[in-house]
């Protein structure tokens, strides 16, 4: 049995899809990177906050074991509600066993691309 790697707990605070994208090969996105080390798979609880409204609760994703899961935030949705594009906010992660978080955005709303990347911050 693999032995599970990082935090439980995760928090990304800068969250912008951007709403638009140049003409080219590429969409502009954001995406959440889970690592899970152990053999056993990681059910992720996300909240999303935002400025201005009531969080989005209780979206569900697992990540199996010993692998990756990329996670779009524009798939993220519960009961119908998901983030809306162009709104900043903030993401919590919450796992059932220690996982590592990573958070990208590739913006592509002009002919120069700009790609960012950060580990989420953990809380132990």
């Amino acid at each position: 049995m693999s032995k599970a790697r990082g935090e439980k707990v995760w928090y990304i605070p800068d969250g912008f899809i951007p709403p638009t994208s140049a003409a080219g090969a590429y969409e502009s996105h954001e995406s959440v990177c889970v690592l899970n080390t152990s053999t056993e798979e990681a059910l992720l609880k996300f909240t999303i906050f935002f400025e201005d409204r009531d969080p989005i609760e209780n979206i569900l994703v697992v990540c199996p074991g010993r692998r990756t899961r990329h996670i779009r935030t524009s798939s993220l949705s519960h009961e119908g509600t998901s983030i809306p594009v162009g709104v900043p906010y903030a993401i919590e992660v919450i796992s059932d066993i220690p996982v590592i978080v990573q958070y990208s955005r590739l913006d592509a709303t002009q002919a120069e691309n700009a790609l960012m990347t950060t580990l989420g911050y953990a809380i132990k």
